[in-house]
């Protein structure tokens, strides 16, 4: 396959935070596709379009359920998979746009193994994470020293997770976040959550006390250590 498929972090919302690689490699694409089947409607396009002229693309959808259910996954990963292949076999270059980075919780990494899997080229283009840009709004590191740090994912074990030293990152809170909120109500942690980073709707909230539990699935959260 004469074709390459490049997976792009287009950040966390800022459109100013895409790396000159990123709108580089957009730019260069001859199909752009975009997680969800309306792509006009999704963050992701979003956010690209305000840094890159998509007018002259061809922009595809594809369906990246938000499940835990395995089949249900494996279904929509390999029906994106086969689009994409299609398009490389036509000696195309391909852009699938992720949020953030395509390496930290992204569905993207699992079309992008299938693909080289079944022979075809492709390659990530790093972006700018929302924990990264979250300290950043916030003015504070996220370790120093010997600090470790944890990216966690908030919908699992939240309890144990709090028990880990160091800085702890929670991701996907947005669902649990009333049971996470109660959790870091308990631990004696500085903690300062994020919601749609670089975004319109922007929100920042000092103090676990603080935390909006309607909050939207774009929060984070940041708790570290006094």
């Amino acid at each position: 396959m004469a074709g390459m498929l490049y997976g792009v972090g287009v950040g966390p919302g800022d459109p100013e935070l895409l790396t000159i690689k990123a709108v580089r490699i957009i730019k260069e694409s001859d199909v752009i596709i975009v997680p969800g089947e309306m792509p006009q409607s999704s963050v992701a396009y979003k956010i690209a379009v305000q840094a890159v002229d998509l007018s002259d693309k061809e922009i595809v959808g594809v369906s990246m359920p938000m499940t835990k259910d395995e089949a249900v996954l494996e279904q929509s990963h390999q029906a994106a998979a086969d689009i994409i292949l299609q398009y490389l076999k036509e000696g195309k270059q391909v852009a699938f746009l992720t949020l953030g980075d395509p390496c930290v919780y992204s569905t993207y990494i699992y079309v992008h193994k299938k693909i080289q899997n079944a022979g075809g080229q492709a390659g990530i283009v790093s972006g700018i994470t929302s924990f990264c840009a979250a300290a950043a709004l916030v003015n504070d590191s996220l370790v120093e020293k010997s600090e470790p740090l944890h990216i966690l994912p908030a919908s699992y074990d939240i309890e144990g997770a709090l028990k880990l030293s160091g800085t702890k990152v929670l991701m996907k809170s947005g669902k649990k976040m009333t049971a996470v909120k109660e959790a870091l109500l308990t631990h004696d942690l500085q903690t300062v959550m994020v919601e749609n980073c670089g975004m319109e709707n922007e929100k920042v909230f000092y103090g676990a006390e603080n935390i909006d539990e309607n909050a939207g699935y774009y929060s984070l959260i940041i708790a570290k250590e006094k």
